[in-house]
């Protein structure tokens, strides 16, 4: 079996202070891998004592109890990303903790396993370990943080906005920028971009089990120095029932340096994983009243399902100070902080679809998003030293879907 054969050549560590953790997963690895008997370390290592484990620069799957000492296994596992591709790591959750899931694959974790653990919960984490691909920078390359862009309706901007966000961190000086349309019913951004290809993100999702460099290379189309992963044109069979984006989201975000998606709403299963996923998912909406009243919705939709008020950014698109609501009525009104506004530029917006270009930076949205994007400089530093990125820009959203 490919999962398995994928398991043997890693060496395998389980980190944790409990023995009962340890003597339950222990058997399962063993019966799950033809490789060495798993490793036990039964503390939290000191950073010293971690490169000693995993000095030989040989491929190592870390299972990391996430539970027993949260502070202590959130140092350790941002300790074991700065390592490089070579270590992946796998937390070891007490029960099913939402927020402690998204923090842990937020720092970096290829996957979870929660207790009492399974050889099926095992097998589904060997296929992920076999979608990360091999890092072409050797250590010190961390995963990329995933921004996801989601309208609280439609024709709030957001579409128009994440793709001139990703221009925005092509600017600051990122080398490697994915911008997916994730969005199976009504993406548009091939549109928006006056591109095509033959292929869409459905293809990545049917060959996620032999994704590779190469063929991942032939899904995405290269514009103006950004690579962009399509929707499909037509509306295919079973796009409205899909689940489960990680397959994509998990080899893209070890491949690139920002990753940001265009989603097309709040609401389904497929959307609230998208969410689930971002490490800061910008909630673009406007100061009309129909769409404040999405917004809140929208919120309330969230946090109901357990997606963390923490990595939502709610940005205002097409404001204006002398028309409608003001920024601190919109925010009292939703109960959250406005994290950002982008003033109302409908000639540069308009002009940019016609030609299928970036804004220019120039007109007043241009200049606006320049300044917005600016105030992230210090994390796009961050990225150029192979460290994970922070904070983000958060504008964003959705034309016409």
């Amino acid at each position: 079996m490919e999962n398995r054969e994928v398991a043997a050549v890693r060496r395998v560590v389980i980190v944790s202070p409990d023995a009962q953790v340890i003597g339950e997963l222990e058997p399962l690895l063993e019966r799950q891998t033809s490789g060495p008997k798993p490793a036990r370390v039964q503390s939290y290592p000191s950073p010293r004592d971690l490169r000693q484990i995993v000095s030989d620069g040989s491929p190592h799957t870390i299972f990391l109890d996430a539970s027993s000492d949260r502070d202590q296994a959130a140092h350790l596992l941002e300790q074991l990303v700065r390592l490089g591709q070579h270590v992946q790591i796998i937390a070891l959750l007490g029960g099913n903790d939402p927020d402690l899931i998204l923090r842990c694959l937020r720092m970096g974790a290829v996957d979870f396993l929660i207790r009492p653990f399974t050889a099926d919960q095992i097998e589904a984490a060997a296929g992920k370990l076999s979608r990360v691909p091999a890092s072409t920078e050797g250590p010190g390359k961390e995963p990329s943080k995933i921004f996801v862009v989601m309208p609280a309706k439609g024709a709030c901007g957001a579409t128009t906005i994440a793709s001139n966000l990703a221009y925005q961190w092509k600017r600051l000086g990122a080398k490697r920028i994915l911008l997916a349309d994730l969005d199976p019913l009504t993406g548009n951004l091939s549109f928006l971009l006056k591109i095509k290809s033959i292929y869409s993100f459905m293809d990545t999702l049917h060959r996620s089990h032999e994704l590779d460099q190469d063929l991942w290379g032939s899904m995405v189309t290269h514009v103006n120095g950004v690579d962009v992963l399509l929707a499909p044109e037509l509306i295919t069979e079973g796009a409205g029932d899909l689940l489960d984006p990680s397959p994509i989201l998990d080899y893209a975000r070890h491949l690139y340096d920002v990753v940001i998606v265009d989603a097309g709403s709040v609401y389904g299963e497929w959307n609230l994983n998208l969410a689930r996923l971002a490490g800061e998912l910008l909630l673009v909406t406007t100061s009309e009243l129909p769409a404040l009243q999405a917004a809140q919705r929208a919120m309330s939709y969230l946090d109901n399902n357990r997606v963390g008020r923490w990595k939502i950014r709610l940005i205002v698109n097409r404001y204006q100070k002398d028309v409608g609501l003001s920024r601190e009525v919109i925010g009292t009104a939703l109960h959250a902080d406005v994290f950002e506004t982008l003033p109302d530029d409908y000639e540069a917006v308009q002009k940019a679809l016609l030609d299928g270009r970036p804004i220019p930076s120039n007109t007043v949205l241009g200049k606006a998003m320049v300044q917005f994007a600016n105030r992230f400089g210090s994390a796009q530093e961050t990225v150029k030293k192979s460290s994970s990125l922070s904070g983000l820009l958060g504008l964003f959203s959705k034309t016409s879907k």
